[in-house]
């Protein structure tokens, strides 16, 4: 999956930065790519993802952020049997509630001789070993605070695209700042804007 630059060609025109289509591109993608890994946080919009989370729990934490549920993003929760092959649709407010990404296991809905069900003799409020959720999340409209981080970032890019740590030509000395160098790094303050924005290490297995 292949995401868009989290800023654009027009918000590096507005902070003053100049250079060819191709080097402009070139920066806010290397830019975009540090915030994202940063963040482990694609933050574009993505609408269906599939992901087969390890369960266990009662509480199953989607790991993109925020959620987008709506008439055009359902959510789809299956719960997977470790070797049957058995698939069990798990619904909101029925199965499961939902706050923020955080989506916890219920009570059984079934008749209260059975405990709920993976496979139907686990205790009572436990995900599955393994679900399967489709779901959207993302910004629609990139948060400005991102946007400025990722513009900075590409400036330094273009300041320094040839990762010189100084230039020499007769009397004249350049030298380069040294988070140009190598590719422009976060800073500690950029770091402290997007720890909002970070989650934790989750472990995932894409579909």
């Amino acid at each position: 999956m292949t995401l868009p630059p989290l800023a654009t060609a027009a918000d590096l025109a507005a902070a003053g930065a100049t250079g060819t289509d191709d080097a402009l591109e070139m920066a806010l993608r290397r830019a975009s790519a540090r915030v994202r890994r940063y963040t482990r946080q694609d933050i574009s919009f993505v609408s269906g993802e599939t992901l087969d989370l390890p369960g266990g729990e009662r509480v199953l934490r989607l790991p993109q952020y925020p959620l987008v549920v709506d008439g055009s993003n359902p959510l789809t929760v299956v719960e997977l049997a470790d070797f049957s092959g058995i698939e069990w649709t798990a619904l909101e407010n029925r199965d499961y509630t939902r706050l923020g990404n955080e989506l916890t296991r219920g009570y059984p809905w079934q008749a209260p001789t059975r405990l709920m069900g993976w496979p139907w003799n686990r205790a009572q409020g436990v995900w599955a070993p393994k679900v399967r959720v489709t779901y959207s999340h993302g910004y629609a409209e990139i948060p400005d605070d991102i946007v400025d981080i990722v513009v900075d970032l590409a400036v330094m890019n273009l300041t320094n695209p040839g990762n010189l740590r100084e230039v020499v030509i007769d009397d004249y000395r350049q030298v380069y700042a040294s988070e140009t160098i190598g590719g422009a790094r976060l800073s500690r303050e950029h770091q402290a804007e997007l720890r909002a924005y970070r989650r934790p290490a989750f472990s995932v297995i894409p579909s």
